[in-house]
């Protein structure tokens, strides 16, 4: 079957996006085949009228927790304790499951073609990942961490990642997650906003170095990028200097973090959205202490100066929600290019090629997504207005198509709460 979108303005995905308007794309199958002004689709083929819609690649959000909703509560929950409870079982193992499935569909329908998960429950991202790819579910493209390593008292330590005791341990944890065939390896090397106990720890280095390098070694030797959770600049030092591809949050960089992260090769994905609430919101609202409020703040402020940092000095930064963090839902991506604008000081369309086509180059698959070009999928989300004028246009697409599956009007459910307390700060 061959589709034609007709009459659409066409956002491509490159920096400097500019509508190429009454366009036709053509595609066949999954891809797209051809891209002109004025072709006249042949009768068999089935027409789909945009009628001066906007069309642009789906977005491509590369820091997901698909176990978590971003639906915020009024005190933490035990994560160690549910996960126990959530993997104890072969009914409450599915049950895990199937609440993930519907999280990845939410990003679909939000119009996230691509996501990159950091931190699951056991091997459920992966058989998420195979379902969709076997035509079994309707979700975005995946690519799965699946668990992480940390250490005993680390960052999300007993839930979504193993606790190594020693380098060796740690190595042997990189072995037993590759058994599910991963695309990625996580680990979380500093502390987060809720782990730190006083005022300006929230990114206290956890994982000694030589942890890092032999998780680094055995992932490497099985063929794995390796991505850090770090939210200070002590440990992004740490995290560069033993092999570490991906810096996961990030902190203030100065010369000598630049130059490790030019020796290395390193990519930052940039994530405003989840210590937004801690810092931004009354702790009447986002229910969190004066310290937790003041480290937020920290961290805030210091992943918006390193990807200024990082963009000045022609680091590679991507973007991602880190969804599952409190107020940060599976519905927002959106929102985070709108932060990026914001705080980070680029232009619409540099957020919107960052969200797509860069996102799509830094997580290995620009020669298949990413942007709207013959051969690569036909993975677009369509908007009522121009998001190069108003970003906001992203938060309720007309249309999702993902490898040439349409979705019309899609609609999720958000929560009231978080959609009220957000839109303050737009």
């Amino acid at each position: 079957m061959l589709t034609a979108y007709v009459n659409c303005s066409i956002l491509d995905g490159s920096k400097n996006m500019e509508p190429m308007r009454k366009m036709t794309i053509i595609v066949k199958g999954k891809k797209i085949i051809s891209i002109k002004k004025d072709i006249k689709p042949s009768e068999n083929c089935k027409i789909i009228d945009l009628e001066d819609r906007y069309l642009m690649p789906g977005l491509i959000n590369l820091h997901v927790h698909l176990p978590s909703s971003g639906k915020p509560k009024k005190k933490q929950t035990d994560a160690t304790r549910l996960t126990k409870i959530l993997m104890s079982t072969a009914i409450t193992r599915n049950a895990s499951r199937l609440m993930c499935e519907s999280y990845a569909k939410m990003e679909l329908l939000s119009g996230v073609t691509t996501v990159r998960t950091v931190g699951g429950v056991g091997s459920i991202d992966s058989q998420i990942r195979d379902r969709i790819n076997a035509g079994k579910i309707t979700g975005p493209r995946m690519l799965v961490a699946n668990m992480a390593v940390s250490v005993p008292g680390g960052h999300m330590a007993g839930s979504l990642a193993y606790p190594a005791n020693s380098p060796e341990e740690a190595r042997n944890y990189v072995r037993l997650i590759a058994k599910d065939k991963p695309d990625l390896i996580k680990l979380m090397i500093t502390g987060g906003v809720l782990d730190a106990k006083v005022k300006g720890e929230p990114g206290v280095l956890r994982m000694p170095s030589e942890y890092v390098k032999a998780c680094y070694e055995e992932a490497h030797k099985l063929g794995y990028p390796v991505a850090a959770h770090v939210e200070s600049s002590e440990g992004v030092k740490v995290a560069l200097q033993n092999g570490v591809d991906f810096i996961e949050h990030g902190s203030f960089l100065d010369d000598e973090l630049v130059d490790l992260f030019k020796k290395r090769n390193a990519r930052l994905i940039c994530t405003i959205s989840p210590a937004f609430p801690y810092a931004m919101f009354d702790p009447a609202i986002s229910h969190s202490s004066e310290t937790e409020r003041f480290n937020g703040k920290v961290v805030m402020d210091g992943i918006i100066e390193c990807a200024k940092t990082a963009l000045s000095n022609d680091i590679p930064v991507g973007l991602g929600t880190d969804t599952g963090c409190p107020y940060i839902t599976h519905y927002d991506m959106w929102r985070e290019l709108l932060y990026f604008k914001k705080y980070v000081g680029v232009s619409n369309s540099f957020a919107l090629y960052t969200a797509t086509k860069r996102n799509a180059e830094l997580a290995g698959l620009g020669e298949i997504t990413g942007s709207v070009e013959t051969g690569k999928y036909a993975d677009f989300l369509v908007t009522e207005g121009n998001p190069l004028d108003d970003l906001t246009v992203l938060r309720n697409p007309y249309m999702v198509v993902m490898s040439g599956a349409v979705i019309e009007h899609p609609q999720v459910k958000k929560y009231e709460a978080v959609e009220n307390e957000l839109d303050k700060w737009l």
